[in-house]
């Protein structure tokens, strides 16, 4: 199965090529590697996976994980994941997507759910060993953000990777962003967010981290929910500091079963 549009995929990946530092060939969909890439590029997949339960009522972490394998990200971030819940069959779903994938795992928690917990996962190419879970002002329902720390294989330099899933009201929402971006601080720490945002590109949300972060663009198809009747744009990737990220794509997949929301799949470029 492809998630990809070709012509944008084919591009991207000539694109990649053509800015590679060393002249190997490009592989096939999906495959990268370190000689054919810039230097510091990170791949980034952001997916509500509805805690593995498609729009055919069918619970499948496996259809999940043979997505993420697909399209090889370096970092992922996963909303509404649970945790040994009962009606997920007592699964610790972030640790199960970590080993389907051979990608290492982390969990952040937002409250005790059905048996278990329920919250979010972030998936890491490299190793995340002091994940950090930041407990946001709650709402209906309580909310984190969960942030790792990675060094770059190419260069060493650290990055900071953000999981997010605001929610409900449009205050609380707002609450729950100028929360985390305090807690986070004002360093010049390279920095991705990536989630569920529940907010669309004219919410007073999206105009705060307009005024603060670079909101990576997606293009004319830019509807991540619902999967199979796309209407609204809830879903993003945005970088910190200005300048330091070039962008060399980012991709709505196309996968309507999976999940009620559609992944999205951003290329980007750390630069000095």
């Amino acid at each position: 199965m492809r998630w990809y549009s070709g012509a944008r995929h084919a591009f991207t990946r000539a694109l990649i090529c053509l800015l590679s530092i060393a002249s190997a060939s490009c592989g096939g969909d999906g495959a990268r590697d370190a000689t054919t890439t810039p230097l510091d590029t990170i791949r980034v997949l952001s997916y509500n996976i509805h805690h593995g339960e498609g729009m055919d009522e069918v619970l499948d972490l496996e259809r999940i994980a043979a997505l993420i394998r697909e399209v090889n990200p370096d970092l992922v971030a996963l909303q509404e994941v649970d945790s040994v819940t009962n009606r997920t069959g007592h699964v610790d779903q972030a640790a199960a997507l970590g080993r389907l994938t051979g990608l290492n795992s982390a969990f952040g928690r937002f409250m005790a759910y059905d048996g278990g917990a329920y919250g979010m996962a972030v998936l890491s190419r490299w190793p995340i060993p002091e994940p950090m879970n930041i407990r946001l002002p709650d709402g209906e329902e309580p909310r984190t953000a969960l942030a790792v720390t990675v060094d770059l294989p190419g260069s060493g330099r650290v990055l900071r990777f953000v999981g997010i899933h605001f929610y409900r009201t449009p205050e609380e929402r707002l609450a729950q962003a100028t929360d985390m971006v305090e807690a986070l601080g004002h360093g010049e720490i390279p920095t991705i967010l990536a989630g569920d945002f529940n907010s669309t590109p004219d919410s007073e949300v999206m105009a705060y981290f307009g005024e603060r972060w670079t909101i990576v663009e997606k293009g004319e198809d830019s509807f991540t929910f619902s999967s199979f009747e796309p209407e609204r744009e809830i879903d993003f990737v945005i970088v910190r500091p200005a300048g330091r990220f070039e962008v060399l794509s980012q991709d709505v997949l196309h996968e309507p079963v999976a999940s009620d929301h559609r992944p999205i799949l951003a290329d980007l470029v750390l630069r000095n």
